[in-house]
């Protein structure tokens, strides 16, 4: 009874922060609002501020705001102007912010691409940008080298380069940024006054459910209203806090609810190129971050390290993510004494976002959209109708395909492809004329306690034609199209497999082949070669035949089922990819049980 009490006061005590987020009003479309204007906003505010610390260097508000200034003022002089996109293709470190920056004030578009890409997924990505020019670390000169023949930017003089370390060497084919810049050029830009709130920011890629990766858009607007809605009610933050970021900035977790949101409240923040479990908590305690932004499988690496001297005490009050399964829950709340857990839920591309405003434990929170859970056959990956022909809502508590009502309120920006937006969209669902975005997951509803009258939902699943490894979203489609380029796989099936003590999906595909006659270190060679780590399958069955549906479709409900297991699959033999090993060799049973027991180090 005592608990409960206690529970309910804490709830209550919550009001205080929820009531301003509920009377928020979004920008209007014409106005002055963008990620620019709240940077220069928080230079005014916090100017001699530390903004950022990357390795050995700090740079302050105001610092990073002369870099961002005087790349703006060049581009401007080279033709870049209000709604031209700009490819921006680098690690995270402090260059990618003030390149970020300058594309904002500008008005341009920055097009954020994924920096494992290379080959045929980098030219889609480039060349569907409609991209005048290309910003790039040297750190990714092999990449971009590798794909210059195929690539729409072509002059020397529209390829930047941006040094990495001392000893870096420009390439013949690009320009090095550094040398044509103005460094006398630091003043704000006049033509920030015509950047507005509907305005295009970023492209952020996503893999979708289907094909090669699609530009979702992301308004100005969008960035302001997050930025407002995170820092209020998810971290709870202001300008004495630090923020520990180890998220690509090329993904809108690490973009937008890391690096925009520390910046609309001129708080610091802590980047890194790479997550580090081992180095973790000894960053944590150096740069006194206070907050962090997650993804569920980071979450799973450090609740794996042994325990160590500096987790003890840490700074860390507070953090900010998705994907933090419900087994690692405790760990954070108890191990590691985080006090506020928000996890949050919402795709790239989508319309609707959930936040776990009330610090529930094991819960994505609520959310405004109005939202509906709808029976979902997982094995047809298609909604269930009833016998006169309508979708079926799940009882409660149940898990059913989550779609968002499409409204004034609930805009779907959708992608630079239109009918890859459409292709995400139920019309006619309830009434005639309304619409839905369907966002590819299962959820469900579920008690959380005294919750001030608002439903609380718990991620369940991905469906269809994507899983999540590695942080990444991957598409089988895409990870297929690639494989079956190698001439000794016939028609590949990509799918996702489970590994015990994994976040996500294992990429898995099914193909047949000549055996005998298979070469696997040339095809172990083409796989690091075309595809990202993430996407790289990491079991491989050669199967006698692959089964399809009436519309050949290539079958993967009992491919996903059976998996790895050599006690369900009779007759076809099994790869695998060790952690750390660059061939694929044979799944024995001795490796199979050390797989279950969850010490394969996946």
């Amino acid at each position: 009874m005592l608990q409960s009490i206690k529970e309910f006061l804490r709830v209550i005590g919550e009001i205080r922060y929820i009531v301003p987020l509920l009377r928020y009003k979004w920008p209007d479309p014409d106005d002055n609002a963008s990620l620019a204007h709240s940077f220069e906003q928080s230079v005014e505010k916090y100017k001699n501020k530390n903004f950022i610390f990357f390795e050995d260097e700090t740079w302050t508000y105001s610092e990073m705001n002369n870099a961002a200034n005087i790349l703006a003022h060049k581009l401007i002089e080279d033709g870049i102007s209000h709604g031209d996109k700009v490819i921006l293709f680098m690690e995270n470190r402090p260059s990618y912010v003030s390149t970020i920056l300058a594309l904002n004030k500008i008005g341009a578009v920055g097009v954020l691409i994924n920096t494992s890409l290379k080959g045929e997924p980098l030219i889609h990505c480039i060349n569907s940008s409609n991209s005048k020019k290309c910003i790039f670390g040297a750190e990714l000169s092999d990449s971009l080298e590798g794909v210059l023949n195929s690539i729409n930017i072509t002059a020397k003089s529209d390829i930047y380069w941006v040094q990495d370390l001392p000893n870096d060497n420009c390439p013949e084919w690009a320009t090095d940024v550094n040398k044509i810049l103005d460094l006398s050029k630091t003043d704000n830009l006049s033509q920030t006054n015509n950047v507005t709130a509907k305005d295009i920011a970023f492209y952020i890629f996503t893999s979708g459910t289907t094909g090669v990766p699609k530009a979702a858009l992301f308004p100005n607007v969008k960035i302001v209203a997050s930025s407002t809605n995170i820092t209020r009610g998810g971290y709870r933050m202001n300008s004495e806090d630090c923020l520990y970021n180890c998220l690509p900035l090329y993904h809108s977790t690490g973009m937008m609810l890391g690096l925009c949101a520390c910046i609309h409240v001129g708080a610091s923040t802590f980047i890194k190129r790479k997550f580090s479990a081992s180095s973790f908590w000894k960053e944590v305690k150096k740069y006194n971050t206070t907050a962090f932004i997650y993804v569920g499988e980071l979450c799973r690496y450090l609740s794996l390290q042994d325990p160590v001297d500096e987790e003890k005490d840490n700074p860390i009050t507070k953090m900010v993510g998705n994907g933090l399964r419900p087994d690692l829950w405790d760990c954070f709340r108890n191990r590691f004494c985080v006090d506020r857990i928000c996890e949050i839920y919402g795709a790239s591309e989508g319309n609707g976002f959930f936040m776990n405003l009330l610090n529930k434990d094991q819960t994505i929170g609520m959310t405004n959209n109005k939202i509906e859970l709808l029976e979902y056959d997982i094995g047809e990956n298609k909604l269930k109708i009833d016998i006169d022909g309508n979708f079926i809502r799940v009882k409660e508590n149940q898990p059913g395909l989550a779609l968002v009502e499409i409204g004034p309120n609930a805009i779907f920006n959708g992608y630079t492809d239109k009918k890859a937006s459409e292709e995400k969209i139920f019309r006619n669902v309830f009434n005639d004329g309304d619409s839905w975005f369907n966002t590819g997951d299962i959820l469900k509803t579920m008690d959380v306690g005294f919750a001030l009258g608002r439903k609380h939902y718990q991620f369940v699943d991905r469906v269809g034609d994507t899983f999540r490894w590695k942080s990444e979203n991957v598409s089988t489609n895409e990870v297929a199209e690639i494989l079956n380029l190698f001439n000794q796989v016939n028609m590949a099936n990509v799918y996702g497999v489970k590994i015990p003590k994994s976040e996500g999906r294992a990429g898995m595909v099914a193909f047949n082949c000549e055996l005998k006659e298979f070469n696997w270190s040339d095809f172990s060679d083409f796989v690091a070669e075309k595809l990202p780590k993430y996407a790289q399958p990491v079991f491989i069955r050669i199967i006698k035949e692959l089964e399809t549906t009436g519309t050949f479709k290539l079958k993967k409900n009992d491919l996903r089922e059976e998996a790895y297991h050599l006690d369900k699959i009779k007759g076809d033999q099994i790869y695998i990819k060790k952690p750390g090993n660059s061939l694929y060799e044979v799944l024995d049973q001795n490796y199979y049980d050390i797989i279950m027991s969850g010490e394969a180090g996946f």
